[in-house]
């Protein structure tokens, strides 16, 4: 048995991600990266470390002129922003910050958002090499990204469950996708399809597909694996390019001293005639995917209602503090 936790010899295969907002969390577990979207967020501000962040932002709002929902949309930007700032500080890598789920199917508003994030960013003095813009991998997701890639604007691409999806992420010229792993298996449990072992897990069997996909394609984009439910899933994709974990997850790891194989090993890049994939290819393929039909909705409108959520109440204590 070694001395070494596994999350230690997890970093040595694969760059460790913190799936979390939580300033003390990420400050405690050294993750290379970090991520946000609007429930993270939400999570974070009931944290004391962003007291002084939140009381900022709410007295610009308070002092601005305007619809109250109106300034809640743009004080919960500042908030986001504010919060993958203070972030930026605490790890050397990149923080994932998201775009409006509510906008997941629409190129355009997506891009100006991202664009007006990384203006928001730069702004604060974080570069923009330092953030990653997350983005839904719907098809209007996806040709968002193939723009704001053109722009030097890196993308993580997200709700990641049929290969067709994560193959038009990686010819958009994404930086990032993060394929589901934990709701791809609750779906097929849900469905009467447990697996007996991990190797049978389907959210597991995905992401070792997607990677071997990319290796033999010689694909640039990196593969993220995300949305884990218990450390066996994480363990079974050790060697995956990157892994974004829970605070809770990655101290089970830390606490557990046994060896951890490379499960995933990149193999050598082949000369692959690829068919590009086109709006109507994705689609049908999607559509065709009851499983990746209904991850992606849900989780689209989860992310959207955090947003709304948050923007509520923000609205709420700009209001009360008028009053």
């Amino acid at each position: 048995m070694t001395t070494a936790s596994k999350l230690a010899q997890l970093r040595e295969l694969s760059v460790v991600v913190a799936d979390t907002g939580d300033y003390d969390a990420i400050k405690r577990l050294r993750p290379v990266d970090c991520t946000t979207n609007p429930t993270l967020v939400k999570k974070a501000l009931d944290l004391p470390v962003y007291a002084g962040l939140i009381e900022r932002e709410l007295q610009w709002g308070r002092a601005q002129a305007g619809e109250t929902q109106d300034i809640a949309k743009a004080v919960v930007d500042r908030l986001t922003v504010g919060v993958g700032t203070m972030l930026a500080e605490l790890v050397p890598g990149r923080v994932s910050t998201e775009v409006d789920a509510d906008q997941a199917h629409n190129t355009d508003a997506t891009i100006a958002k991202a664009r007006e994030f990384i203006a928001m960013y730069e702004a604060a003095g974080v570069p923009r090499s330092k953030v990653l813009i997350k983005i839904a991998a719907t098809w209007a997701g996806v040709e968002a990204a193939r723009v704001l890639q053109a722009e030097g604007i890196d993308c993580n691409l997200t709700l990641i469950f049929n290969p067709t999806q994560a193959l038009a992420c990686s010819e958009a010229g994404a930086f990032l996708i993060s394929p589901f792993v934990g709701r791809i298996l609750d779906w097929y449990v849900a469905n009467g399809q447990t697996p007996a072992t991990i190797d049978e897990d389907p959210g597991v069997q995905f992401v070792r597909g997607v990677y071997a996909e990319f290796k033999r394609r010689g694909s640039p984009t990196v593969v993220m694996g995300a949305s884990f439910r218990s450390t066996a899933q994480i363990e079974a994709l050790a060697g995956c390019d990157r892994l974004t974990i829970s605070p809770d997850l990655l101290e089970k790891l830390d606490a557990d001293t046994g060896e951890l194989p490379r499960t995933l090993v990149a193999g050598a890049a082949e000369a692959v005639n690829v068919v590009a994939i086109d709006e109507a290819r994705f689609e049908a393929d999607l559509a065709a995917d009851p499983m990746a039909t209904e991850k992606l909705a849900t989780g689209i409108d989860a992310f959207a209602k955090d947003l709304q959520t948050l923007r509520q109440t923000i609205a709420a204590q700009l209001a009360g503090g008028l009053s």
